[in-house]
């Protein structure tokens, strides 16, 4: 019996620690203390459903989503019939960090079966292909000097003034979540070249010991409103899990000081609000909440502000936007989009950017902003510039500075040919002409009349080859072929110099206000229409006129002189145009750039408008055939 009694002893003695770890690692885990967390589970010899779920959580929710997996890994292969479907999902995002998009797929699946959600899932890699062909003008990232080895993130601007969210504070204190220093609140300048300077922190009436990020400023900039924690006068508030939740506070600047700082009423000791954003009209204020009545996780909300200072009743955006999962980090810009952070929506892992447009029926749908503004990891805090066609965005993606950074994005710039149309030989400016652009296939895709300017351009794309034409009337079309780089610039000067056909063929002259190809007279036999052979050897050069510029229109012309009734003479002349009309298209000149008419004696060239006052020879000046050009 005494033996007995031993061996309980050694047993207890030798589980009491284990049992006392146990305890501590899941106290340090219900008060968010992840890193020291799972320490103590990793000492676990044997990890149990409960262990292998919290291990992978404690990583899964600082970002360690390599660690992360291979917990959540052992968690299916021994207890995969028990799991809640959420470690699908969780799962699911953890592999999605490391490119393996199929088996992320997978899983997504599963969780959308287990959750009896009816989704016609697309593949991951499917997905980001279909929608990286719709982006004409994709985003350009680029690495900003605000960046610390901690976190900073989630920038806001006013003019060229931003205020954003860094822990490279040195005050010694550390948040347990992720050993890190708490955040605080800091100020910069955007330089000439959109990089952030001139980093200092603001006042530490704003600046305390717990966390202060995400603050937006009133277009007067006379009000703030920014995320903290649970902390007033000093005091820390916490829920029954002795957690302290993050609050919306608001500040007023007075002089050069914020002061008035004072809590927003739809706050709660019991929940999160956070991430403050103002609709362009500043009637609205946007947040997100894990607040009653989300649809799992942190939702977005919006509330009305009153014209008093008051507030409305916050109310959930809907399905449109949220999910069961996290969507966060709103920002509504100048023309009414929604921007916001989700993992919930289809993305390539982690929080993803996403954007809605703001109707008066509601939200439209969701759109992914494409893999350069997201990665596989956590990206948020989307802020954009529309007319400048800049902005900033936050992520924790490989190939960072620290833990989060901020980002600056540019969109790929448009490029145009331009340039102007002009007389060749005298450089006079040519407004009216009109210029064409044409696709490598020769289809037309853009043309405009120039203004008084004579000045055009067109938006042309990188690696592509063109064709830009100039026409006007009178005038020689002139074409130039040209090709664009990589980058979309144009491999030459482009310079449309028309010439009139008058200055460029010395047979086409203006007489009467008309331009016309000037050939010999061409006869015809008496009362007949057919083409003699001499006449034919006269029109052949109107032919090869024609063939040289295949653009060009013409009307044929057919007078008499005045001898003989109206009556004969027009329907001669109709006669001898349609004939000569007829040789010319014989000749391989297209039916549709001649057209002929008979003027009969209607147009005489000089005074002999009756029979017997003129001789011969005047008379013959009359009786002719005129090639006036159309176009």
């Amino acid at each position: 019996m005494k033996k007995l009694i031993y061996l309980f002893l050694i047993l207890f003695s030798i589980q009491t620690p284990f049992a006392q770890n146990l305890k501590k690692a899941n106290k340090l885990f219900e008060t968010r203390s992840y890193i020291k967390a799972a320490e103590l589970y990793e000492n676990e010899e044997v990890k149990s459903k409960d262990v292998l779920q919290n291990l992978g959580d404690c990583y899964y929710y600082n970002g360690k989503m390599d660690i992360a997996s291979r917990w959540y890994s052992l968690l299916f292969k021994q207890y995969e019939n028990e799991v809640q479907s959420e470690y699908y999902f969780r799962y699911a995002q953890s592999l999605k960090a490391q490119d393996r998009f199929a088996e992320a797929d997978e899983l997504q699946k599963k969780y959308y079966k287990k959750n009896n959600l009816e989704i016609d899932y697309v593949s991951t890699v499917e997905y980001f292909e279909k929608l990286n062909s719709q982006i004409e003008r994709p985003y350009i990232l680029h690495k900003t000097s605000a960046n610390s080895s901690n976190s900073d993130f989630g920038l806001s601007m006013k003019g060229n003034k931003v205020i954003f969210a860094s822990s490279r504070g040195t005050d010694g204190n550390l948040y347990d979540w992720n050993n890190q220093p708490y955040l605080d609140l800091f100020k910069g300048t955007i330089d000439e070249l959109g990089d952030i300077v001139n980093i200092e922190p603001l006042s530490s009436n704003i600046n305390t010991k717990m966390h202060e990020s995400n603050a937006i400023l009133t277009k007067d900039g006379k009000t703030m409103y920014f995320t903290r924690n649970s902390f007033v006068d000093g005091k820390k508030f916490r829920d029954k899990n002795k957690v302290t939740h993050l609050k919306i506070f608001k500040a007023q600047l007075t002089d050069t000081i914020w002061s008035n700082i004072t809590e927003l009423p739809f706050n709660s000791n019991e929940f999160s609000t956070m991430h403050p954003a103002l609709s362009p009209d500043e009637k609205q204020l946007y947040f997100s909440s894990d607040m009653p009545g989300t649809f799992g996780s942190f939702d977005l909300f919006a509330v009305d502000i009153n014209e008093n200072g008051t507030y409305g009743t916050p109310y959930n955006l809907g399905d449109k936007i949220n999910t069961a999962q996290r969507e966060q980090f709103p920002f509504i810009s100048e023309s009414n989009t929604l921007y916001f952070a989700s993992d919930g929506h289809l993305g390539l892992g982690g929080l993803d950017v996403f954007s809605s447009t703001i109707t008066k029926d509601g939200f439209s749908e969701v759109q992914n902003m494409s893999n350069i503004i997201n990665s596989n990891k956590d990206d948020f805090g989307f802020v954009i510039d529309e007319a400048r066609e800049t902005g900033y965005v936050s992520s924790n993606r490989s190939g960072g500075a620290g833990d989060d950074d901020i980002y600056r994005f540019t969109k790929k710039k448009k490029n145009y040919v331009t340039g102007l149309v002009q007389d060749k030989n005298s450089l006079e400016l040519l407004p009216g002409s009109l210029v064409t652009l044409f696709d490598s296939e020769n289809n037309s895709i853009g043309d405009m009349i120039v203004k008084d300017d004579a000045k055009y351009s067109f938006e042309i794309h990188n690696n592509s080859d063109y064709k830009i034409r100039g026409t006007r009337k009178l005038y020689v079309p002139y074409e130039v072929e040209f090709s664009t780089d990589n980058e979309g610039n144009i491999n030459k000067d482009i310079f449309l110099h028309l010439e009139s056909y008058e200055d460029a063929e010395k047979d086409i002259v203006v007489e009467d206000g008309k331009t016309q190809i000037k050939i010999n007279p061409i006869y015809f036999d008496f009362n007949k229409w057919n083409i003699r052979p001499d006449a034919a050897a006269e029109l052949d050069n109107v032919v090869e006129m024609m063939k040289k510029y295949t653009d060009m229109q013409i009307e044929i012309g057919a007078h008499t002189d005045c001898r003989g009734s109206e009556e004969y003479n027009l329907s001669l002349s109709h006669k001898r145009a349609k004939s000569v009309r007829e040789y010319l298209v014989s000749q391989g000149i297209p039916n549709e750039n001649v057209k002929s008419i008979g003027y009969g004696e209607m147009q005489p060239k000089n005074h002999c408008i009756k029979e017997g006052i003129c001789k011969e020879e005047e008379y013959d000046i009359n009786r002719r055939c005129e090639f006036v050009l159309l176009n």
